[in-house]
């Protein structure tokens, strides 16, 4: 039954072993996020409207929810009105009848899983692609957040250098005996300050170029998968839903309600299989992508750092260039001294 159902070699039903008894599983903190995460998409009643003479009238006698009228005390037979409100009534019971049943047994076959009392369908190698998208994300959340704290601190001490540069330029012109002394230090502020502000442009392109990866290329496919995962367990609740009625008696009622079963577990298969396609697109477009983008920046970055610490200033100005970054000037609103064109 089972390998009817599945029909596909990718994926495979992995059951679950355990005593199911509580006490002696280890603590799941994620279980009540997941818990919540089934539970959060409830029906939206706001939207329900009925079309009065039928579901195929026209727009023109189409009432919303919450017209605020009251019914009449009167004694005169009931008019169209009442019929769409009752209407209205009805549609928003089966909305949440539906949402009702829906979580009833997705809720039934989580704890299953997780209490050792179920079986999942699993795509091993596409969940072992996403297990490895979200250890990227994390690592590159890291060097994110590093790369941050890099372009604060080299701020802070263009900030000193410049300072320090006024103050011995000033210096140069009070205290002849050390002008000279003075004068170049200056200078070589003045200078460093110049090396600083383009390495600043360079490490800003790479810091943002990074967060536009992470928080938009990366997070965009990981609510895909997160949608993937919601259709996993919806097509596995039907799919046992439907095991578990074939197991039961045939007679005529049952018939009914296992070929109503069947419905419903086919088009959470088909809901299954289309996001799973969807995410194995995204994840390759993606891996591409990633690469693509670092090798860029990878490359920006270690030229800009090795020409400001060898004191390049040709080499510095060269790779900016070379990456079509314009600086802002001196005079912009901090940090970012960085202009993409």
């Amino acid at each position: 039954m089972t390998d009817g159902i599945l029909g596909k070699a990718a994926t495979m039903e992995i059951p679950i072993h355990g005593n199911g008894e509580a006490g002696q599983l280890p603590e799941d903190d994620g279980l009540e996020q997941d818990l919540q995460q089934v539970m959060v998409s409830g029906p939206n009643l706001n939207e329900t409207s009925i079309v009065s003479g039928g579901y195929g009238g026209s727009g023109d006698g189409l009432i919303p929810t919450g017209s605020g009228r009251h019914p009449s005390h009167s004694a005169t037979p009931a008019g169209p009105g009442d019929e769409v409100a009752r209407g209205i009534a009805g549609e928003k019971f089966d909305i949440v009848k539906k949402w009702g049943i829906n979580t009833y047994k997705c809720t039934k076959q989580l704890l299953s899983e997780r209490f050792g009392r179920g079986s999942r369908t699993v795509d091993l190698e596409l969940e072992l692609q996403i297990e490895l998208l979200r250890e990227t994300k994390r690592k590159y959340e890291s060097v994110l957040q590093l790369g941050r704290a890099l372009t604060a601190h080299l701020y802070s001490l263009l900030q000193t250098q410049h300072a320090l540069g006024d103050a011995f330029a000033d210096l140069s012109q009070k205290s002849p005996e050390l002008q000279e002394e003075f004068g170049y230090n200056a200078e070589t502020q003045k200078l460093l300050c110049k090396n600083g502000e383009t390495l600043l442009g360079a490490v800003n392109f790479f810091v943002s170029s990074i967060n536009t990866l992470v928080t938009k290329t990366m997070e965009d496919t990981l609510m895909t998968v997160k949608q993937y995962e919601a259709a996993r367990l919806e097509y596995d609740a039907y799919r046992t839903d439907l095991e578990e009625l074939s197991l039961g008696p045939r007679d005529a009622g049952m018939r009914g309600r296992l070929e109503s079963a069947q419905a419903s577990f086919q088009a959470h298969r088909d809901k299954y299989e289309k996001l799973r396609g969807d995410v194995a697109i995204k994840l390759k477009f993606l891996e591409e992508n990633k690469i693509k983008v670092m090798h860029k920046q990878l490359l920006l970055f270690h030229n800009a750092v090795s020409a400001y610490f060898a004191g390049n200033q040709k080499q510095l100005e060269q790779t900016l260039q070379q990456f079509n970054i314009k600086l802002r000037p001196p005079g912009a609103e901090k940090p970012s001294w960085l202009e993409e064109q």
